[in-house]
C-alpha cells in the first residue's frame, strides 16, 4: 500500500511526453497547428501541462500525508496537539485528492501511479515511513512533524510552480489555498518542535 502510495509518474519525462500531445508547438496549448487549431484531445483550453503535472504530482503526494497523519493517529502517548494538526491534515487534503481527481477525468486525462520509483518534492523515502512506523510516543510525535515540515515544504514549492506556470484558475486558486494552509501549518509545526 504505501509503495503504491509514495510511488508517482515512473518518471516526469515519461510523464512530459504522455502529455506533449495536450500542447503542440506553433500554436495555442490543445490545438494542432496541422489542422487550423483543432484540439487533438478533450483537454479543455483552459487546462495547460503545468495544471495536468500539478494535480498528477500533488495526488499521490497528498496521499503520503494522509499515511503519515494515519500512522501518527494510531500511536499512543504522542501529544494532542500533534495528533489534532495530524487530523487536521487529513480532513483537508483527503477532499482536495478528491477534487483534482475529479480534473483529472473531466480533463479526460488518464493518470495512474506505478511503482518503483519515490519522487522529490518533499516525499518521504520508505525508510523514511519505516522510521515513522516504528517510533513510538513523543518521539512519534516529533518525527512526524520533522518529517510533515519537510513534505509541507515540498507541496508549496510545487503549488508556486503551478501558479507561476499554470493556466487553469481552478488549479491555481487550489494551489494557492495549498501555499497559505500548508505555510500557517509549517509555523505551528515549528513551533511544536520546541514544546514537545
Amino acid at each position: 500500500m504505501r509503495k503504491r502510495t509514495i510511488a508517482l509518474i515512473t518518471t516526469v519525462v515519461s510523464a512530459a511526453l504522455v502529455l506533449t500531445g495536450c500542447t503542440q508547438p506553433g500554436g495555442p496549448p490543445g490545438t494542432d497547428p496541422g489542422t487550423g487549431g483543432t484540439p487533438p484531445t478533450s483537454v479543455p483550453f483552459d487546462v495547460n501541462m503545468a495544471d495536468q503535472m500539478f494535480v498528477m504530482m500533488m495526488i499521490p503526494h497528498h496521499q503520503q500525508a494522509i499515511e503519515m497523519a494515519d500512522i501518527v493517529l494510531e500511536k499512543e502517548g504522542v501529544d494532542q496537539r500533534v495528533l489534532d494538526l495530524a487530523q487536521q491534515i487529513k480532513d483537508a487534503q483527503g477532499p482536495e485528492i478528491q477534487i483534482m481527481e475529479g480534473w483529472l477525468d473531466s480533463w479526460g486525462v488518464a493518470f495512474s501511479m506505478p511503482g518503483g520509483m519515490n519522487h522529490g518534492d518533499g516525499m518521504m523515502s520508505d525508510d523514511d515511513m519505516d522510521d515513522l512506523e516504528a517510533a513510538d510516543g513523543p518521539e512519534a510525535g516529533k518525527l512526524f512533524l520533522e518529517q510533515m515540515i519537510v513534505h509541507h515544504e515540498g507541496a508549496i514549492d510545487m503549488a508556486r510552480g503551478a501558479v507561476n506556470n499554470g493556466r487553469n484558475s481552478d488549479v491555481i486558486a487550489l494551489a494557492e489555498q495549498i501555499i497559505a494552509t500548508q505555510a500557517d501549518e509549517i509555523a505551528t509545526m515549528q513551533e511544536l518542535l520546541t514544546t514537545i
